[in-house]
């Protein structure tokens, strides 16, 4: 594993971009195509932004997404279908397949229908972010470790919840979807590359490692470089910073 700390979201973005595309180019080189999984969330913006910018031969790439809420149409801000055509596939050359998860038809529908799309062939480069309670997808703790299916039917708990309305996607809380499908940490697990991307001010709370986690599932604390510099952050309220954490 490989840390990396930026000072702020545009160098994240950067950085992991640059990181992505060298793992995407290796992937077409080695096998002639590259099976993509992207997170859909602000923490994201930047990536996908710089991402998009770089030669790569996207009609070789196959991209797959995490999560979608249950009932939620397209044409919703807070869609993340919607998010993944209008911040990335709607800005570069046509990819070899997009696997959209539904929200609208019926949840088994969907499940079935990506499914059987993501398990032909394992991900090579999965670029995922964590959230504020720390979930991965909307794997919101406890999380299910037992599971080996590849999506699921979530229920979302407030904090997740809250997340989402605090950056703005829905009015109120009410709005919030309660439920979702999400690929599960089993599906997460069965990649190639993986980089994640955190860009937050905000304390993780240290999780337990479950007793039923999947061996390769090493629970962290997730601390922004301003938690260790707290006399300068006091300083330098407006200061923003990240991490980036890659695994190879």
């Amino acid at each position: 594993m490989k840390k990396v700390i930026a000072q702020n979201a545009e160098e994240l973005g950067k950085l992991a971009s640059v990181h992505a595309a060298d793992l995407i180019k290796k992937a077409i080189t080695e096998t002639g195509s590259c099976r993509l999984l992207l997170s859909t969330a602000a923490s994201q913006f930047e990536t996908l932004a710089n991402l998009q910018k770089k030669d790569i031969e996207w009609s070789k790439v196959e991209v797959f997404h995490l999560d979608e809420y249950i009932g939620l149409p397209e044409n919703h801000g807070a869609s993340f279908v919607r998010y993944l055509k209008e911040r990335f596939l709607d800005d570069i050359d046509p990819v070899k397949a997009a696997y959209f998860i539904d929200g609208k038809v019926s949840p088994d529908e969907a499940i079935a229908k990506v499914s059987t799309e993501i398990r032909r062939a394992r991900i090579d480069v999965a670029l995922i972010g964590i959230g504020e309670n720390a979930h991965i997808a909307f794997n919101d703790p406890p999380a299910d470790f037992i599971t080996k299916e590849a999506y699921k039917i979530v229920k979302l708990d407030e904090a997740c919840r809250r997340q989402q309305l605090g950056e703005g996607w829905f009015p109120t809380l009410d709005d919030v979807p309660e439920t979702a499908i999400s690929m599960t940490i089993y599906q997460i697990l069965q990649r190639g590359c993986c980089t994640l991307i955190c860009n937050s001010r905000l304390f993780f709370s240290p999780l337990p490692r479950s007793p039923d986690a999947h061996p390769g599932f090493r629970p962290a604390v997730v601390q922004p470089i301003e938690n260790r510099q707290k006399k300068q952050e006091r300083r330098t309220k407006n200061v923003a910073s990240a991490l980036l954490f890659w695994y190879n």
